[in-house]
Parts: C-alpha cells; sequence; structure tokens
C-alpha cells in the first residue's frame, strides 16, 4: 500500500477495510484520503479535484474515481453530480444521527467487554498504554495526533470486545463523527479529553461495568454539544496536504 494503515496499540487499525476487489496501489490512495479527513488536514467541504489527485498519486483517473467511490460508500466523501467529489460536511441532523448510532453500538461494545467481569490485565495494560500517548499528546500541544488518537481509543475498545463486524461498524461512525466535529464543534477542542477516557478505563478496571457504560454515554454528549452549524467551507491546496506521491498505476 501507498500508505499504511493507522494502528492503535495493539491490533487495532484505524482505516477502512482492504477490498479484496481493490489494488494494494488503489487501498493506499483510499487510505492517504482518509487519513487525511481523520486527521482534518482535509476539511469538511475541501473540493477533491480528480486532476490534482492523478498528479499527487501518479495514476489514472479510473482509480482516483474508484478511491472516491469507496470513500463515499463509508461516508466520508460525497460525490455531486457534474461537480465532482468533496469532502462530505454533515448537516446537523446528520452528525445527531451519528452520534446516537455511536451511543447504541459503544453501548453494546462495552456490554460485550465488560460481560465476564474486569478487563484482563492484558487489555487494561494497552488501555493505558493508549492513554499515555494520549497525554503526551496533549501535553506537546499535538492537536493531529490528539485527534487521531482519541478515535483510536474507541477503536481499541471494539477490538477488545472482540466483534470485528461492530469494530468495522464503529470505525465508519468515528470517521463520520470526526467530520462532524471539524464542521460543526462551537469551539476548538480535541474530541476526546484524555481524562474522560482515563475514568472509563478505570471504571472498567474496577469491574463497574454501569458506571463506565454512564461514563461513555456522558462523554459522547460532551462531544455532540459542543456542535453547531457553520457554514463555513475552507480553500485546501491539495498538494500541500498530500505532496506528490508519485504511486505508479
Amino acid at each position: 500500500m501507498a500508505a499504511p494503515a493507522r494502528k492503535a496499540p495493539g491490533s487495532t487499525v484505524r482505516g477502512p477495510r482492504r477490498s479484496p476487489v481493490r489494488s494494494p496501489v488503489q487501498d493506499g490512495i483510499v487510505q492517504s484520503i482518509a487519513d487525511a479527513i481523520a486527521d482534518r488536514r482535509l476539511p469538511p467541504g475541501t473540493k477533491l479535484t480528480e486532476e490534482r489527485l492523478t498528479q499527487i498519486f501518479g495514476v489514472s483517473r479510473a482509480r482516483v474515481r474508484a478511491a472516491l467511490a469507496a470513500l463515499a460508500q463509508i461516508g466520508v466523501v460525497e460525490l455531486r453530480p457534474n461537480r465532482g467529489a468533496y469532502v462530505a460536511r454533515p448537516s446537523v441532523r446528520e452528525a445527531r444521527e451519528v452520534f446516537e448510532a455511536r451511543r447504541i453500538v459503544e453501548r453494546g461494545l462495552l456490554d460485550r467487554l465488560t460481560r465476564s467481569g474486569p478487563l484482563p490485565a492484558e487489555a487494561l495494560a494497552r488501555l493505558r498504554a493508549h492513554l499515555a500517548q494520549e497525554k503526551a499528546a496533549e501535553a506537546a500541544g499535538n492537536r493531529a495526533a490528539s485527534i487521531r488518537l482519541s478515535g483510536d481509543f474507541h477503536l481499541l475498545l471494539a477490538d477488545l470486545a472482540g466483534n470485528g463486524t461492530l469494530a468495522a461498524f464503529l470505525d465508519t461512525l468515528v470517521r463520520q463523527s470526526s467530520l462532524a466535529i471539524a464542521a460543526l464543534e462551537v469551539r476548538p477542542a480535541t474530541d476526546c479529553a484524555a481524562h474522560e477516557h482515563e475514568a472509563i478505563v478505570e471504571a472498567l478496571a474496577a469491574g463497574h461495568a454501569d458506571r463506565a457504560t454512564d461514563l461513555m454515554i456522558e462523554h459522547l454528549g460532551a462531544v455532540e454539544d459542543r456542535l453547531a452549524p457553520d457554514a463555513t467551507v475552507p480553500d485546501v491546496d491539495l498538494f500541500a496536504v498530500f505532496g506528490r506521491a508519485g504511486t505508479a498505476g
């Protein structure tokens, strides 16, 4: 692949699942654009010009179009007839629906994760190692890393719960909610403060499943409460985001 999938501590992969139909080159384009959207280097409303993307990745327009179609399937790119492709810009209603879906899915994942009692030591070690990365990113003022790690925390919980289908669905929801926050948040902030994640982990460590679930629901609600309409559309230079990958194909 032209760009590797991001990984949270352990085996959690942050990124669209690789398709058996797509080539490694095309998967690399999908991953590169998806990561740039997740890291907010490509804000909602950015026009994804086919010609520029073919120059950036060194591929044909057909490959670029296929990659954009794959991203549209997971809801992070919008294809507009006769106008081209844009980074999706969720409406307030769509954003609320995404957060509602996240509450349902993450409640179920926590229930599955805590069904057998307190988490094993290995699982807690992975979660605490991840929290350490979040705190380090916050302390360094690294907003891009904080955004990525905040989403990866939720995907790590899904990975530990052991349901691949729900984890894949949550990956899509995390990407869509990140877009909603980028488009609609009232004030700049990371998606999820590390101390809120830490409280969830400590509740899990103590075997307080209901408390952990309540904290998760409150946590997602607090993120959602920062949303408000914003019609600003950015002007982004795609070459500045990607450079020239020089991928052949």
